[in-house]
């Protein structure tokens, strides 16, 4: 094939914006129940829908929720799994209003003539009925409890004058329909997760934590015995402290009681019942991950007792089977460098993986034979090897002055199959932060990624300290110091790049979401090394953010900044609103207009600032659009408008047909 030369930015992408969601679906927390799979299915194209699919023993997928339904959950804000399965039930949580609902898949079997037939035989009722009254709760984590005929929920309800009350409750499933009123397991603290039934239905477990903590600074596991009535007594707490996070506690089938610890600076797996707690297998790589939402999983057992478990690694996830007794790990060498819901059932595993190469699949793996078999694909875009910007991992000296400590990223350079630029000319960057802030990047296929390397942009993606995967240490070298370790990761990548000569010191651009908004905004004001910038629902004011948010988040910045509003000085500080004469460069904001964790009057107000003091700036928002962007046009709006502003701002045309955005004074 011929290459051409052109300048950087304004090569014709394979990935083009009206092809970049043609099939594209959000892939989440799969489960096995009796040899069929189920997962949830965001779709952009039904305007950001989320539906329960299933595969059947047969093979055939199969929606099972009907328009206008969508499985997704407000507790917490930002909800995880929210449904379970029973028999030939499906129960799950409705967005629009909150409520359970259960699908029904004995279809008459006995009308169809065949006694042989079974509920995998047929289709679904797709009707759902209400399961709870619409008294304006929300739940999430749902847990069948068989033997008394129940679920097992976390339970998210309104009060006034004060933030919502959380707490474990069940659900009786032999209520009229409407009518199953949730029944208050255990209360008294202001979050909750991970309810867990052992094998033998006596016993439940639960995490719990207390601001101003978050799930990742410390939660307590809790356990007590069920009485006759289903009712716990005496509950004790088995693992945890303010300072130690206890992830994802699960029962084994003889009843042992796994959950991951982090009291060692790793997130390790260990054995907490019954006996002494131990670790099963003491090593310094992070198997869980920050309790962001409901139902996050990386591990589980195996038909053999051994644990399929996940840990992070620099060089992307792994994937290994742990034998619990002696502690010896089998690691497997797979094509996915980012694996995520893992769930077994026999002798198959179910996750989701991402890989270099690969978009985010939900993926059946043999554990015996090591086959694996690809069930759906998050994307049906194809691009060739050639056309794929491939991950460099990054581990550079940050700190002031670049002194005293070091930081995480991986690089892309710009890629085409068809194009270069030219020789005298050095690529624009794009940093990248992620949101969280407590969070991490991963060195898969993404799009957001390749949008841009494909267009003759290079890309920092940066795993700054505070960043999960890499211990506690670099993770709480955060605390007290958002808006400067963070910014101080993302400046000293770009002068790292800018040294080794990759891109061009005149054309460096910002961008982040949400807590990475933060990021961006405060290295665009703080710093004068960047000269545009794009925030995503981020936040411009950190004391409007610590008065105005929803209540999970509402003493992050408790150990992120200080504590409000004893440390009032110290948010203004380091608040971009409020040191807006330093910011001299262009910036986009894009922002959903009924999100209610970082609020649009955030983007607004740092509009109006930079609009007042004579700045390029162009503001998008979006009706419908909470706190990230899941409706397929707005999702392109928001990238094309992002590709235009940068292209005005640096010289450069793209190749792709974009309606202008806006831009107030240029």
């Amino acid at each position: 094939m011929t290459r051409t030369t052109a300048p950087y930015g304004t090569w014709r992408s394979p990935i083009a914006t009206e092809d970049l969601l043609k099939g594209a679906l959000g892939l989440a927390f799969p489960t096995l129940v009796d040899g069929s799979i189920y997962w949830m299915e965001a779709r952009p194209a039904e305007a950001g829908r989320t539906v329960i699919v299933r595969r059947d023993r047969s093979g055939v997928i199969s929606d099972c929720l009907p328009p206008p339904f969508s499985a997704r959950s407000r507790v917490h804000e930002y909800g995880g799994i929210c449904y379970a399965v029973a028999g030939d039930r499906l129960y799950f949580v409705n967005f629009s209003d909150q409520r359970i609902y259960a699908v029904n898949y004995a279809v008459n079997l006995a009308d169809n003539g065949n006694p042989d037939l079974t509920a995998d035989d047929v289709s679904p009722d797709v009707t759902p009925v209400a399961v709870t009254p619409a008294d304006g709760r929300r739940y999430a984590d749902l847990v069948v409890d068989r033997a008394r005929n129940r679920l097992i929920v976390v339970a998210e309800e309104d009060q006034d004058g004060s933030e919502p009350r959380n707490f474990i409750a069940a659900v009786d499933l032999g209520a009229e329909p409407g009518q199953a009123a949730a029944v208050e397991l255990a209360a008294g603290h202001d979050f909750f997760a991970s309810p867990r039934l052992s094998p033998d239905g006596r016993t439940l477990v639960w995490l719990s934590w207390d601001h101003p903590a978050m799930p990742w600074d410390g939660t307590t596991l809790w356990r007590a015995r069920l009485d006759e009535a289903g009712m716990p007594v005496a509950p004790e707490a088995l693992a945890g402290s303010a300072t130690e996070s206890i992830f994802q506690p699960e029962f084994t089938h003889d009843g042992s009681l796994i959950a991951i610890s982090d009291r060692s600076g790793w997130w390790n797996l260990e054995r907490i019942a019954p006996g002494p707690r131990r670790p099963l297998r003491p090593h310094a790589a992070d198997f869980g991950l920050p309790l962001w939402q409901f139902g996050m999983r990386t591990f589980t057992e195996c038909h053999d007792g051994r644990l399929a478990c996940t840990w992070q690694a620099p060089e992307g996830d792994q994937l290994g089977l742990l034998a619990l007794h002696s502690g010896a790990l089998e690691e497997l060498h797979l094509p996915w460098t980012q694996l995520s819901s893992i769930v077994s059932d026999d002798h198959d595993l179910v996750f989701i993986g991402a890989g270099p190469d690969r978009f985010a699949e939900l993926v059946r793996f043999e554990v015996d034979g090591g086959r694996y078999e690809i069930i759906r694909r998050s994307s049906e875009l194809n691009l060739t090897t050639a056309d794929i910007a491939a991950p460099e991992a990054l581990h550079y000296p940050s700190g002031p002055d670049g002194q005293g400590d070091s930081a995480h990223a991986y690089f892309y350079q710009p890629t085409h199959r068809a194009f270069d630029g030219p020789s005298d000319e050095r690529p624009p960057l794009l940093v990248m932060s992620h949101g969280g802030p407590t969070a991490s990047t991963a060195p898969v296929l993404n799009l957001k990624v390749q949008f841009w390397t494909s267009r003759g942009f290079a890309v920092l993606d940066v795993n700054y300290r505070g960043s999960t995967g890499y211990g506690r240490a670099y993770r709480d070298k955060l605390k007290g110091a958002w808006g400067i370790v963070d910014v101080e990761d993302c400046v000293a990548g770009a002068r790292f790049l800018v040294r080794r000569g990759a891109v061009d010191p005149e054309r460096l651009a910002i961008r982040g979401s949400s807590a990475g908004g933060f990021t961006t905004l405060a290295a665009l004001t703080f710093h004068d090394l960047f000269s545009a910038g794009a925030s995503l629902y981020g936040i411009g004011d950190l004391e409007a953010l610590a008065q105005d948010t929803h209540k999970f988040e509402s003493r992050y910045l408790d150990s992120l900044v200080g504590p409000y509003p004893e440390a009032m000085d110290v948010y203004r500080a380091r608040s971009p609103i409020h040191h807006v004469d330093q910011l001299a460069c262009p910036v986009i904001f894009l922002q959903g207009l009924e999100d209610r964790i970082v609020p649009p009057a955030q983007a607004e107000a740092m509009v109006a600032a930079l609009e007042a003091k004579g700045l390029p700036v162009a503001y998008v928002a979006f009706e419908g659009e909470q706190h990230g962007f899941r409706q397929a046009p707005n999702i392109r709006r928001a990238l094309e408008a992002e590709l235009d502003f940068y292209g005005r701002v640096f010289g450069f045309t793209p190749a792709d047909a974009i309606d202008p955005v806006p831009i107030r004074n240029l």
